[in-house]
């Protein structure tokens, strides 16, 4: 198995696959297009491993030999010899192929791009790249050193052995896989807590029930670990926002059409946790 990743972009999701993926053993180049950025991502690795060493779960040594594997670089030329690519940068269309095509010019041909995106189809972002059958989706879950779950998405081009490498990579890092065969925009998971977020929201903003309710109800009636708007609200009510929008515009199915409470939410920066205000306050 190739043991090279390059991670480009250093945010939440870049630094959650980089710390997996060097904690499992691989070497990591870890590349945005800022030092801050980069200085950014990497803390939030170091106080993460802080933590699981306070916790017992992780030595103190292994932490350090997982952190020595980790490179970080602004410079995209330095990905040019990784095995494996995974692209986590801003969930815009525009922008992923920005960086499509310039790492089709630099990386190896036999080296699987990969995108981890929770919307874009797959089919989309390849097209910008002469190795369409190289490009698969690999969407993590966040916090990804927390969250078990990948989902591997099949472009329309992508071949078996660009998948059967992406599957041996994420399971590599710990990993569970689930595999979607047909590139629909928003894949399995994204259209199955869209669906349950809008159809929530809906039932808050017309007055059916409150949050706390519509969330008890799918804890204990469907046994879910978290109810839809606290998810929303987990996430970010912006995130949630913009995905459904994305899965909407490819698909026309009104029920990804979020309703205007979000859309206002988001206006007035309500977006959850990470605001303190979102269905919830915290």
């Amino acid at each position: 198995m190739a043991r090279k990743l390059a991670v480009i972009g250093a945010g939440l999701m870049g630094s959650g696959i980089a710390q997996v993926s060097a904690q499992a053993g691989w070497d990591v180049v870890l590349r945005d297009i800022t030092d801050e950025a980069l200085t950014r991502g990497t803390d939030t690795i170091k106080s993460s491993w802080d933590r699981f060493v306070a916790k017992g779960r992780m030595e103190a040594a292994d932490a350090d030999a997982a952190l020595a594997r980790i490179t970080t670089t602004t410079d995209l030329d330095a990905v040019a010899d990784a095995d494996v690519v995974v692209e986590a940068v801003f969930e815009k269309l525009e922008v992923k192929h920005e960086i499509f095509r310039a790492l089709d010019r630099v990386v190896r041909e036999d080296a699987v791009l990969a995108s981890n995106t929770s919307a874009i189809p797959i089919t989309k972002i390849a097209a910008v790249t002469d190795r369409p059958e190289r490009v698969v989706g690999a969407h993590f879950f966040s916090p990804v050193p927390m969250m078990q779950l990948c989902e591997l998405v099949r472009g329309h081009r992508t071949s078996d052995e660009t998948l059967a490498t992406a599957k041996e990579f994420a399971e590599s890092v710990g990993k569970t896989v689930v595999v979607v065969n047909r590139d629909v925009a928003g894949f399995v998971t994204t259209r199955l807590i869209s669906a349950l977020v809008v159809e929530a929201a809906k039932l808050y903003e017309s007055g059916v029930a409150s949050a706390e309710d519509i969330d008890t109800a799918c804890r204990l009636g469907f046994g879910h670990a978290m109810g839809p708007l606290a998810t929303a609200d987990l996430t970010g009510v912006d995130i949630l926002l913009h995905a459904t929008g994305n899965i909407y515009t490819e698909s026309q199915d009104t029920k990804f059409a979020a309703p205007e409470l979000m859309r206002r939410m988001v206006d007035a920066g309500d977006i959850g946790r990470k605001s303190g205000q979102g269905f919830y306050t915290y």
